[in-house]
């Protein structure tokens, strides 16, 4: 297959971002602010891990080398990870997961609906079914955000601190590894860059609206492309990986 190897590092990348994003929310269950939020985050979780699933499975199937999606999980060191480093931020208090996924669902509503358009119909049939999910997770991070922006002196402080500290990260979100560009020209998935005008209206649209200003960071941090990550995501996939690397092979 033309392009197989780009092709499969590609959906390795989105695959690690929804994988990554996936765990982080999990972490919530049992110590979210409220009994409805306790339910809502592992089930954004269960979408995210959902889209990672199929991405993982059709990489190893385009790799050809046997590799299942558990393999690709579990058995991948950490700078064999190609997750944006927004995703792999730590929860912190509310305030932050919400804009943590309020920049991504955001980049990824838009993503997953252009990528019904694809080239290939493996992409298309997984951008079917992501696309609903990320315009639901969009349209939750943003009810959220303005409810908290436009909230109580507190929710607002911890909100603008959030926007603030998160935006740096999302420069990562409209950057093309050397196998995406490739993927991207051949029309197999979206152009990360051209995403980035609609994504800055969509989201200034919302921070406005809850009453917070829109950062103006000019400085981005990126690296997770190339496996360059911080300390979080090691003690993220030693958390994660820990059972199936103390006990290979093993079965419930």
């Amino acid at each position: 297959m033309k392009n197989a190897n780009e092709l499969f590092a590609a959906l390795l990348e989105l695959a690690d971002d929804h994988l990554v994003l996936g765990h982080r929310l999990s972490e919530w269950c049992g110590h979210a602010p409220s009994l409805e939020e306790d339910l809502a985050l592992p089930n954004l979780a269960l979408d995210l891990l959902g889209t990672a699933r199929e991405l993982y499975a059709s990489a190893g199937a385009i790799e050809g080398r046997g590799r299942c999606e558990d393999s690709l999980v579990f058995f991948r060191d950490e700078r064999e990870f190609r997750n944006c480093l927004l995703v792999e931020r730590p929860n912190g208090d509310f305030a932050c997961t919400v804009l943590r996924q309020f920049y991504f669902s955001t980049f990824m509503k838009e993503y997953w609906r252009r990528a019904k358009m694809s080239a290939s119909e493996t992409i298309r049939g997984i951008a079917g079914r992501a696309a609903n999910e990320a315009s639901y997770h969009a349209r939750y991070a943003s009810e959220w955000t303005i409810r908290l922006g436009d909230g109580t002196r507190e929710s607002r402080s911890r909100m603008d601190a959030a926007a603030c500290e998160l935006y740096r990260f999302t420069g990562e979100l409209f950057l093309s590894s050397d196998a995406a560009s490739a993927c991207e020209r051949d029309d197999l998935l979206p152009n990360r860059a051209a995403i980035r005008n609609e994504w800055l209206e969509a989201s200034s649209r919302i921070i406005e609206a809850a009453g917070l200003d829109f950062p103006k960071e000019e400085f981005f941090l990126e690296g997770g492309r190339q496996g360059k990550h911080s300390e979080c995501l090691g003690h993220l996939l030693a958390e994660m990986q820990y059972l199936q690397r103390s006990h290979p092979g093993a079965k419930w």
